[in-house]
């Protein structure tokens, strides 16, 4: 190959102005475009490790924000259930009171009807006797007998037991 003919004297040349030139260029490339491109991806990689460690913190809190509102749920959901247990005890004590109040206004309305009833009963029973004395004395006007009232009542009261 005529390229690589080390019998010509400019070859030598060529090599050695190669090798000033690599070596130029692997010395600039080492003390300036590679640390500042290895700068760059150490600050790219820190970047990245900063944002995934605010996306964990973030996650953690978003977690600790959900189990907080869980537990507000819940303590929200007994309270509710405590407060219509509350109503419910409040309202069916109410209604008993109620029910307590209507039986007695009952019981008295019982008990007055019963007295009056009681009072006609016995105002009937009083008047009894006294019917039975005009019953009997109708009877005996009918049967054309003649009596007197003083021993027509006392045989009605003598045949009513003497309940009168």
């Amino acid at each position: 190959m005529p390229q690589l003919d080390f019998a010509n004297p400019l070859m030598i040349s060529k090599l050695v102005w190669l090798l000033i030139i690599f070596g130029l260029l692997y010395f600039v490339l080492k003390n300036y475009a590679l640390p500042r491109v290895a700068s760059v991806l150490d600050e790219r990689a820190a970047r990245i490790a900063a944002d995934l460690n605010a996306a964990r913190d973030a996650q953690a809190a978003g977690e600790a924000a959900l189990a907080e509102l869980r537990a507000a749920t819940a303590a929200a959901r007994g309270e509710a259930q405590a407060a219509v247990a509350a109503a419910m005890a409040e309202a069916n004590a109410q209604a008993a009171r109620q029910a307590e109040a209507i039986n007695q206004r009952l019981n008295a309305q019982v008990a007055e009807a019963e007295g009056r009833v009681r009072a006609a009963r016995d105002a009937a029973m009083a008047s009894i006797n006294g019917v039975a004395n005009d019953t009997a004395k109708a009877l005996l006007d009918k049967l054309n007998v003649r009596a007197d009232d003083a021993a027509v009542a006392a045989a009605v009261n003598a045949a009513a037991g003497g309940r009168g």
